[in-house]
């Protein structure tokens, strides 16, 4: 199972072939070789794997999953806490 984080297009090197994303303030380039010419605008969310643009979804899709994500890193950063704290 393969997780894909949406990322938020901030600049796209056409000749590149490139698009600048933001994941979670996070910023990478990603490849566009798998979408067709003009798919992908900044501004767009798109989903990312291993380095290549695999998809568009729409910013509502896109603004829930990060939403979940970040309440999944709370729980998992307060579990880690917690274990740090039972090993003093």
């Amino acid at each position: 199972m393969c997780l894909s984080i949406p990322s938020k297009v901030v600049k796209i090197d056409k000749k590149a072939n490139v698009a600048t994303l933001d994941t979670m303030g996070i910023k990478r380039d990603a490849s566009l070789a798998l979408m067709e010419d003009g798919a992908v605008e900044i501004g767009d969310y798109v989903l990312l794997h291993i380095g290549f643009i695999m998809n568009k979804i729409d910013e509502v899709s896109a603004l829930e999953s990060l939403e979940t994500y970040k309440e999944i890193l709370e729980i998992m950063d307060r579990e880690e806490n917690k274990t740090i704290g039972e090993g003093s």
